[in-house]
């Protein structure tokens, strides 16, 4: 709790008192109140209880240990890529995907008044999102946790000429001004964010699903290309494929995937049984029906 900026501490003790009340109605969030994913744990859920976590690892821990049904973390930015090293600490928390959703993101800059603002606090993605902006207007980005949080702190530091890079809501809460509205660098800014749970699903029939896996490649020629042949020969659409090293000896890759389809279904069995023949292991994060379509109509 003291981890939090004074303004957002009462808020906080508020909507955690709330959630852990009702741990079943509970949706555990990174973030201060009024950060996007506060806002994607509302939209997603209406009717949920918000639990706000400091770290993306107190929001998985919150689920594990029974103090919310459910987290929803952001994976990947429209503009500025991933965004949680999901593939480091989902294996960890045991957890899985059971639903995904997609925000729109339009950041506001805040201050204390209208007062132009010179340095800007905020989290590295929204900064990322919004560098022409404040390249354009001279403004130097300062990282902080998260864009609620740098909100808060804002208003409690009080500061001229510092100001927060947040969702309007933030504003609101913490009683800052808002100076500039929608300034990311693109108008279809989106964020997808991951619902995980503790107990993984069965998709209902009738809609799109996706599914999710972790896997580790044979450290010998070829072995991505044969390891992904079976999706090509069998028809299975695979939307996303990111590499990345586990420790520091830069000799056994790891790649994080989504195809579309579930296990159970023939041609995704296939593929599945033919990439584990080529890896090390595979290990399915989860199926989930799609919340967006990948497949044009």
């Amino acid at each position: 709790m003291d981890s939090y900026p004074l303004p957002a501490r009462t808020l906080v003790e508020k909507l955690t008192g709330e959630a852990t009340a009702c741990p079943a109605r509970a949706i555990a969030f990174q973030g201060a109140p009024g950060a996007n994913s506060h806002l994607a744990a509302l939209g997603y859920a209406p009717d949920c209880l918000p639990l706000p976590c400091f770290s993306f690892e107190d929001a998985l821990d919150a689920v594990r240990d029974g103090l919310a049904d459910r987290a929803i973390i952001p994976i990947e930015n429209s503009l500025h890529g991933r965004v949680a090293d999901m593939h480091f600490l989902l294996p960890e928390s045991g957890l899985s995907i059971v639903d995904e959703y997609f925000l729109p993101i339009h950041h506001c800059l805040m201050g204390l008044d209208a007062t132009p603002v010179t340095q800007a606090l905020s989290h590295v993605q929204a900064l990322g999102q919004c560098r022409k902006y404040l390249r354009g207007h001279d403004i130097h980005p300062v990282a902080y946790a998260d864009t609620a949080g740098a909100a808060a702190l804002v208003a409690e530091n009080r500061k001229a000429g510092v100001g927060a890079i947040a969702p309007a809501l933030a504003a609101d809460l913490y009683d800052l001004t808002i100076i500039a509205r929608n300034i990311e660098d693109s108008a279809d800014n989106m964020t997808r964010f991951v619902v995980l749970a503790r107990e993984p699903v069965t998709p209902g029939t009738g809609r799109p699903v996706m599914t999710t896996f972790l896997f580790e490649v044979k450290n010998i020629p070829a072995a991505l290309y044969k390891a992904l042949g079976g999706f090509a020969t069998n028809g299975v659409n695979m939307t996303k494929l990111e590499s990345y090293q586990r420790g520091a000896r830069f000799a056994a890759t790891e790649f994080y995937a989504d195809i579309e389809g579930m296990p159970g279904d023939p041609a995704v069995d296939r593929a599945l049984e033919e990439l584990r023949f080529h890896t090390k292991w595979v290990r399915i994060l989860g199926s989930y029906t799609q919340a967006r379509p990948r497949t044009p109509a």
